[in-house]
């Protein structure tokens, strides 16, 4: 927790707009619970929910504050899918399971939408579509295949493909040329959302503990989890740690990597609408990938660049506007009113991990793709609890294979590729 606590959350954007929420106590002693949640991001609050819909008690064990992980602090995309294309996913698995796992990750935007709207919460939804702009002419080939695979696998229509006109109606961005338009994709404002799960678990029956870090975690006999100053027996646990997973359990921890990623939000522009038109979602397809988007109060919203190193950039802000000013030039004399950090994790395949060691259940992994997702996975897992375990299955054996080296060496080797891939981008 010291790294991202150390990337300005409490100077972000999202911190400064965040809804009023008032702060749960420190766990002290022991507590009982059917179900012990470690971590108060967006997979631990709807595995929560989920749960407690479901008739177990439920406590959540937070290390620092709700939302404060990468669930509060990233881009706010919404983003339906998988990190790996629907062709991707034919290609590796065949139709029928392609066609399953699509349905899920739908699943996982209709839910999403769902419970935002059912618990009323204050998020800026929007629902307008997702764009990605292609960087290269060659993006526009794999752009056709995949839309065309969408609409004659998966039967989804919603899905488009823009030539460089139509892209630049949509973006003024010089550079692109065209883009891949999902109209079932969004944005949200991440830290208000994971607030409003928190008060919906909250207002059910769910008990929350911040600043109450899992030391050691015991899967024996159900699940102990052991804070400083307290511990809770439950039948079952969900670790929900994601990229601050830490130590604490290593035979997860090897199968993911945490990456850094910086954002900026400008001052209000009056100009807003000129940019990005229709309040969409926008992402490049770079390698190294710029995400960006309209605030409710028309900030630009930019997230570019990645680093793999333990230390940030000594200007945050100077970072993340270099990548900005590339994609919109005309934003040079732009004030940038707020500059944060955050941890995300990858898989090596790109797909989550998701499992269960015992009786401790656990997702992560999302790879960028982590606002959606987790409505679904805290639902499969509160299921698969409950003792249906059908889907939970499906989701475990898509489990990534562990970094080269395991979690000594992941770091220098994924460095290596994700230089050259960097430079790919540049050249």
């Amino acid at each position: 927790m010291s790294f991202n606590s150390g990337l300005g959350m409490e100077r972000s954007y999202y911190a400064a707009t965040a809804n009023p929420f008032a702060r749960a106590p420190k766990l002290e002693g022991e507590a009982h619970a059917d179900v012990v949640v470690i971590g108060g991001g967006f997979t631990g609050l709807h595995a929560a929910l989920n749960s407690i819909e479901r008739g177990f008690s439920v406590i959540v064990l937070e290390a620092g504050r709700i939302g404060w992980g990468a669930s509060g602090r990233n881009g706010g995309q919404m983003i339906p899918g998988w990190r790996k294309s629907a062709a991707d996913l034919v290609a590796r698995y065949g139709e029928a399971k392609a066609r399953t796992l699509f349905d899920m990750a739908m699943e996982a935007r209709n839910l999403s939408v769902e419970r935002i709207t059912k618990h009323n919460i204050a998020c800026d939804l929007r629902v307008n579509g997702h764009l990605t702009v292609a960087a290269k002419p060659a993006d526009l080939s794999w752009m056709r295949e995949e839309a065309d695979v969408l609409a004659r696998v998966m039967a989804y229509p919603n899905a488009h493909v823009l030539n460089a006109d139509e892209a630049r109606a949509k973006l003024n961005a010089p550079g692109f040329h065209g883009g891949f338009l999902d109209e079932c994709g969004g944005h949200v404002h991440p830290l208000n959302y994971a607030l409003g799960l928190a008060e919906a678990g909250r207002g059910a029956g769910v008990v929350l503990h911040e600043d109450s870090r899992a030391v050691s975690l015991e899967t024996t006999n159900g699940v102990v989890a052991r804070t400083e100053s307290g511990v809770v027996r439950a039948r079952y646990g969900v670790l929900a740690c994601d990229a601050l997973l830490g130590g604490l359990e290593p035979r997860v921890a090897k199968r993911i990597m945490p990456v850094a990623n910086y954002l900026v939000a400008t001052e209000p522009l009056a100009n807003a609408r000129e940019l990005i038109a229709d309040d969409l979602a926008v992402s490049d397809s770079r390698f190294v990938v710029n995400y960006f988007r309209m605030s409710a109060d028309n900030r630009l919203i930019f997230g570019g660049g990645e680093r793999y190193t333990p230390e940030p950039p000594a200007d945050m802000a100077a970072f993340a506007r270099g990548h900005m000013l590339k994609v919109f030039p005309q934003l040079c004399n732009a004030r940038i009113d707020y500059a944060w950090g955050g941890l995300v994790s990858i898989t090596m395949s790109r797909l989550p991990h998701i499992g269960r060691t015992g009786d401790l259940f656990f997702a992560h992994g999302y790879s960028g793709l982590g606002v959606l997702l987790p409505a679904l996975t805290g639902k499969v897992l509160a299921e698969a609890m409950a003792g249906t375990a059908e889907r939970f299955d499906v989701l475990a054996g898509l489990a990534p294979p562990e970094f080269p080296g395991g979690a000594a060496l992941r770091s220098p080797l994924y460095v290596l590729g994700m230089l050259w891939y960097a430079l790919r981008d540049r050249l």
